[in-house]
């Protein structure tokens, strides 16, 4: 049943209705996030250990581990079609499918593919072996932090070079009103040649690829990764979050933060999250400026942190607002964007560029085995993915984290005003986020600087004091 390869994966979306309904009618469930749907909590009779899981929760944990198993292990081949003659978006850069399908296919490819897993290390304090059913939003955050990390370590316009290897095209391309369509398979004179790249970007690609593999072990499903499921639980306990629950895209950027920071394996990176939908400039400074961390501060030194900029947002209410789409398009456009994680409801998502109204996308909900990453020359096979899909805007969830990646202080300074341009783009009187002059503790957000994990994103004008120390949930908004 699992023996589909993951360059044939059809991905299974959502909860299916009928355990839903069914489940609603044995117990209330308590709404965790726009993404999840919480089961309820079953009495613990063994508060006396609280470290431990009782006997009923080992047996529960089994049960949802199998099924889940069972219901992300298997795939129906599908291709996905895409028009011909309109330009294809991925992370800033853009592709005809007319005579581009072979670049296309290698950037969409060389994206870090991370999805569910199963029989990993036991998570501590826990029965879990897998996270299928529940660590979508895990996944899709470390697919947003793993572009980060390529962007930042790989040379410029990286592809990987045994992107041939995923032999499957697993999409279609047409022209809109033709009868004929043409398939996915390509053309003689544009098959996997090196010679679409300059002979020099092979070599330097393929010498890059111990860098590739390290990155990928820093995401494996083993307690020391520092970015692995493991330690982003961990982590996510601080937060009141445990294996099994699910994750809203505002906690996850936190937790990414967090563990950048807590790491020694990463150098000359910082992860800045913005708060209330503001991006205040003077905290990312003090955050990448070495020379301000000195004592005393050294204004000559030219030292500067790679930043990575999490910006959660709301874009609407229960549904995403249409004003909105042509702005997510402007920042998807943008060389600086590195992803945005969010989704449809219930059903977590990695968004990476678009064509005309559909967004192109990679999906986790997908349960592979565990590769054990710490072996030399581990197959990467299972961590990149060769089916591109789409999905309509409008039935993108609101509730999602933006990301971009800045590697020095002039890139950082172009970003803001290429971002700020995107911004403008939208049609509300509002933008989804703003970058402001200062810090946050200037206005009245004392409590909620870059290092705190109090997520609460919402537009408050300057000046007033924020509210969002009160808020319980971190996925509650407020609007104009």
């Amino acid at each position: 049943m699992n023996s589909v390869s993951p360059s044939a994966a059809q991905y299974i979306g959502g909860v299916m209705q009928e355990e839903l309904v069914e489940s609603r009618r044995q117990q209330p469930m308590e709404r965790q996030s726009s993404f999840g749907l919480r089961p309820p909590q079953t009495q613990d009779l063994s508060k006396e250990a609280p470290g431990e899981p009782d006997e009923m929760d080992k047996l529960k944990a089994k049960l949802m581990s199998a099924w889940n198993n069972v219901k992300y292990g298997w795939t129906v081949k599908s291709k996905t079609s895409f028009n011909k003659i309109s330009p294809v978006t991925v992370l800033g850069h853009s592709y005809l499918l007319n005579n581009e399908v072979e670049r296309f296919r290698l950037a969409f490819v060389s994206r870090i593919w991370l999805t569910y897993r199963r029989e990993f290390p036991q998570l501590e304090g826990s029965t879990w072996t897998t996270d299928c059913g529940w660590g979508c939003m895990l996944r899709s955050g470390q697919m947003l932090l793993a572009q980060g990390l390529l962007v930042h370590l790989m040379p410029r316009d990286w592809t990987w070079p045994d992107a041939q290897q995923l032999t499957d095209v697993d999409f279609e391309v047409f022209r809109p009103r033709s009868p004929v369509r043409a398939g996915g398979s390509l053309p003689n004179d544009q098959g996997p040649k090196c010679s679409q790249k300059k002979r020099s970007e092979c070599v330097r690609d393929r010498q890059a690829e111990p860098i590739h593999y390290k990155l990928v072990t820093w995401f494996g499903d083993q307690p020391p990764a520092p970015f692995g499921v493991h330690q982003l639980v961990d982590i996510g306990k601080s937060s009141g979050k445990k294996a099994g629950d699910w994750y809203g895209p505002s906690i996850v950027a936190h937790i990414l933060r967090k563990a950048v920071a807590k790491t020694s394996m990463v150098h000359n990176l910082a992860v800045y999250v913005a708060q209330d939908c503001t991006v205040y400039k003077e905290d990312v400074v003090r955050l990448c400026d070495v020379s301000l961390n000195k004592t005393p501060p050294d204004p000559s030194s030219q030292a500067w942190k790679s930043v990575i900029i999490l910006v959660p947002v709301r874009l609407g209410g229960e549904a995403l607002n249409p004003s909105y789409i042509e702005c997510v398009k402007n920042i998807l456009k943008l060389e600086c964007c590195i992803g945005i994680i969010g989704g449809k409801p219930k059903h977590s998502l990695f968004f990476i560029g678009f064509q005309d109204e559909q967004l192109l996308y990679l999906d986790p909900h997908y349960c592979q085995a565990v590769v054990d990453v710490t072996q030399v020359n581990f197959s990467l096979e299972s961590f990149h993915c060769s089916s591109p899909k789409k999905m309509p805007f409008n039935r993108m969830d609101p509730s999602c984290t933006i990301g971009f990646y800045a590697k020095n202080k002039k890139d950082f300074e172009s970003l803001c005003s290429a971002v700020s341009v995107a911004l403008s783009s939208s049609k509300e009187k509002y933008p989804i986020f703003t970058f402001v002059e200062g810090q946050g503790q200037d206005y009245g957000l004392e409590g909620h600087s870059s290092n705190h994990s109090g997520p609460a994103a919402h537009i408050l004008p300057p000046g007033q004091r924020s509210r969002s120390n009160d808020r319980r949930n971190s996925d509650e908004f407020v609007f104009l």
